[in-house]
């Protein structure tokens, strides 16, 4: 009996190819061989805007970023230095970034500010999105939130101290009546 090393190179044997369901009906080998088994993805046609929240999905190249995933529990940190981060279990910190993205298993208590933040979990505390703040259906919102711009679908929960504007500057000069801005 010939033994396979555990912890090395194995040869991996060499399987026959399947024709693709996507294979021209014609038997051209090699467009059976180009078609994947995932639908194409077209590209965005130039000049016809995105949906809001199809627009709001922007991953930051080259960033760094952090991941924290299910089943996890970061508690009491400061988060700096950190270009994108991905909520996937819970999060108690305060941080500032550019992008954060919170999974609907995903949950974040605490303060940040954010450039963009695409919530389809759930955020509790103070919030500051600089630019744009996108509630998928899934995603409920509460606290302190001051934002840019802002996108809810449909399902979507946003509650508590709530104002366009980042800063208090603006939080100042809008014609509103503080009393009337916290209902």
């Amino acid at each position: 009996m010939a033994s396979t090393p555990f912890f090395g190179k194995r040869e991996s044997p060499v399987l026959p190819t399947r024709p693709s369901p996507h294979a021209s009906l014609t038997g051209d080998a090699p467009a059976a061989a180009r078609a994947s088994d995932s639908p194409p993805v077209a590209p965005p046609v130039e000049g016809v805007p995105l949906s809001p929240v199809a627009e709001a999905s922007v991953a930051v190249p080259g960033g760094s970023k952090l991941i924290v995933g299910p089943n996890i529990k970061l508690k009491g940190v400061e988060i700096t230095d950190c270009d994108t981060l991905v909520v996937e279990g819970l999060v108690e910190a305060t941080m500032d970034s550019r992008l954060m993205q919170i999974a609907e298993i995903g949950a974040f208590k605490g303060s940040a500010q954010i450039d963009i933040a695409e919530i389809r979990g759930s955020f509790d505390g103070d919030l500051t999105v600089r630019d744009r703040l996108v509630i998928y259906g899934t995603g409920k919102v509460t606290g302190t939130i001051r934002y840019g711009k802002v996108v809810i679908e449909e399902g979507g929960q946003l509650a508590g101290d709530i104002s366009v504007g980042t800063s208090e500057r603006a939080r100042a000069a809008s014609p509103l009546p503080a009393l009337q801005r916290a209902a």
